[in-house]
């Protein structure tokens, strides 16, 4: 089989890619010309392949390096690398101002603007950029009411109250529609997703639940609440390079967060895919690693990443042409 040509390694758009990476414990190197990631397993090495071509991110957390060499092959393939503490959160490299995680982007120019153009069109009009903020929550809605309500899902253990789920959605998305401020939008989604919560710690049957901060939920479900929206992030960030939005220009976290718009991407299925997760692989005592390729698994079943995407050009065109609801 002839190698693929370092030109060629962007031919697989970054929307029907199929992996995405959290690695921690390991080395990420070029090995016979191939990016590899290496574990010890006592005396030996073991060399694992990862098909840069066919991957969207990277996750680096605890214990990992990088090359140089192995840096310049993943840019090639426009592949973004993000560093990240262990399980897939907190800290990562800290720059100037505090950011949720380092993002090391492709070097390219070369994309077209069309979309950034569209965005910083109607960026700086608070009333534009509320109505988009409102359109990306509108999406986030009918996503997660369509994920909720498939069969797998339910055969899988999350038997949620689907009337209830039905005028939950309904009574938030009339409540978002007449916000007036983004701050008003943000209370009204933090009340959405309180009552999810409610809702899932129902369908599984969990018992006692309350979402705590990082570091201070302690339980299983928040650490794979935390684990997996950091998977989400990722996709989040990969749609925003490859529309080529700059990650500050958020239309919902504010104008002073520098990865709010990774963030906004990210909102769009993290209600929808990995909380129900996150309380099925709590219930069942899953280990970390089960629990993140169920996540990867059920975001690339469900196209996530197609879906930021065509959510981010969406809301940029309409908006930028007045032609928003």
């Amino acid at each position: 089989m002839e190698p693929i040509a370092a030109s060629e390694l962007k031919t697989i758009l970054h929307s029907k890619r199929a992996n995405i990476y959290y690695l921690e414990h390991c080395r990420v190197l070029v090995n016979g010309g191939r990016v590899e990631y290496v574990t010890d397993a006592g005396k030996r090495s073991l060399y694992w392949n990862i098909p840069i071509a066919n991957t969207t991110s990277i996750l680096l957390g605890t214990g990992t390096s990088v090359t140089q060499a192995a840096m310049r092959e993943l840019a090639k393939a426009g592949v973004l690398v993000g560093f990240c503490g262990g399980g897939g959160t907190p800290l990562f490299a800290v720059n100037e101002m505090d950011v949720e995680v380092a993002w090391l982007t492709p070097q390219s120019e070369y994309r077209p603007t069309e979309y950034l153009q569209a965005w910083v069109s109607f960026w700086f009009d608070d009333h534009l950029r509320l109505k988009a903020a409102l359109a990306l929550q509108k999406l986030r809605l009918e996503f997660l009411r369509v994920q909720w309500g498939k069969r797998e899902i339910r055969e899988a253990g999350f038997q949620v109250d689907l009337t209830g789920l039905g005028t939950l959605l309904d009574a938030a998305g009339r409540a978002m529609q007449n916000s007036e401020t983004v701050m008003h939008l943000l209370t009204e989604e933090a009340r959405l997703t309180k009552a999810l919560f409610k809702l899932a710690v129902a369908a599984v049957g969990y018992g006692d639940f309350t979402r705590g901060k990082r570091g201070q939920g302690l339980d299983p479900a928040n650490r794979f609440l935390d684990h997996g929206n950091y998977l989400a992030y990722g996709l989040g960030a990969t749609a925003c390079w490859v529309l080529g939005l700059p990650h500050g220009l958020a239309v919902l976290h504010g104008k002073t967060r520098r990865g709010g718009l990774v963030f906004d991407a990210a909102d769009l299925v993290k209600d929808a895919i990995i909380l129900p997760q996150a309380f099925l692989s709590a219930m069942r005592g899953d280990e970390e690693q089960a629990f993140r390729r169920q996540c990867i698994e059920s975001l690339t079943r469900s196209e996530s990443l197609d879906f930021m995407i065509d959510s981010l050009k969406d809301i940029a065109t309409q908006t930028s042409k007045g032609k928003i609801a």
